[in-house]
């Protein structure tokens, strides 16, 4: 048996007839009609990937089936405010590569990670100093960051989208009842670079086990749990900067060192301790036995980023 997933001389389509040596090749032909040069460069390249995993792999009849079946289940599961393809490759470690690929750091930038499926783009405008959690939903936790360029300087005016699970481990939109955001929010950096907010105390959550990623992680007998974090995205409308996908982990923190989507960087792992000084918790209005978070994002510029990236393209 031939693989003929290497690029052919006779360019000929043919799409009658087609066998096991000759069905990639037409395949990648009909598909490079494209004037798009990168689309076709990206389709050849997975024409290739996927026909070689069947030529490896052989999958029967049913294993194709129950493939397909999966993937629909995917689908059915996705929502407006749940991906539950974003939790397949979250779990694949195809997420995490992607944005590891496509977003390379300076030294003493911070670090992105995987945005994960329960993003939302409804989060409310939340002013410093305020809650992000509705009352009761864990224990009161203050944080207190800010946002500087790799120089040092403060950026002001950025818009920073926080989100976070309940100390259930539930984000909103796992509630049917969700009627409003709750656990997220919309914060703006001040004149240095500051903003701060209350949540509550961040947990360690279980891989929803009522969709097919899930139940595939149980299969293949894999831990299913996310360290305790919050999700940070970052950006500064009208300016240089990139945006900033990231979420800060609790140090100490038993899924730490085995997450199921693979995102935990050693930067991005956090002390949470108590507030205790009675001064800091009159200023920000929480109580000195409430938790406290600190950090200091760092963001590049688009040039900056640009400098580090190597995109490959077709020939």
């Amino acid at each position: 048996m031939s693989n003929d997933s290497t690029t052919s001389t006779n360019t000929t389509l043919q799409l009658l007839d087609l066998t096991i040596d000759n069905i990639t090749k037409n395949v990648k032909l009909v598909n490079s009609q494209t004037p798009n040069t990168r689309l076709k460069f990206l389709m050849e390249k997975l024409v290739d990937y996927l026909h070689n995993y069947v030529r490896e792999t052989r999958p029967t009849i049913e294993e194709f089936n129950e493939t397909m079946k999966f993937l629909a289940e995917c689908g059915h599961m996705c929502t407006n405010v749940r991906q539950e393809f974003v939790l397949l490759s979250d779990i694949l470690g195809v997420s995490v590569l992607v944005d590891a690929l496509n977003n390379p750091k300076p030294t003493n930038a911070t670090e992105s990670t995987v945005l994960g499926p329960f993003y939302t783009d409804d989060a409310q405008d939340v002013a410093n100093g305020d809650s992000i959690a509705s009352p009761g939903k864990g224990e009161i936790c203050l944080v207190l960051s800010t946002i500087k360029d790799t120089k040092g300087n403060p950026i002001e005016g950025a818009k920073i989208d926080v989100w976070e699970t309940d100390s259930n481990g539930r984000y909103d939109n796992q509630y049917d009842e969700r009627d409003r955001p709750d656990m997220r929010g919309r914060l703006t950096s001040n004149k240095n670079g500051e903003f701060f907010f209350k949540c509550v105390k961040p947990v360690s959550y279980p891989i929803p086990s009522d969709g097919p990623a899930g139940k595939l992680l149980e299969t293949l007998h894999r831990p299913a749990r996310r360290p305790a974090h919050i999700h940070f995205r970052i950006y500064a409308p009208n300016s240089t900067y990139d945006d900033l996908v990231t979420a800060l982990y609790i140090r100490g923190d038993p899924y730490e060192s085995n997450d199921a989507v693979f995102g935990v960087k050693k930067s991005l792992i956090v002390d949470v301790g108590k507030v205790e000084d009675a001064s800091l918790a009159k200023k920000y209005d929480v109580n000195e036995q409430d938790w406290l978070i600190r950090y200091d994002f760092v963001l590049t510029t688009r040039d900056e980023t640009q400098a580090l990236l190597t995109m490959p393209t077709a020939d």
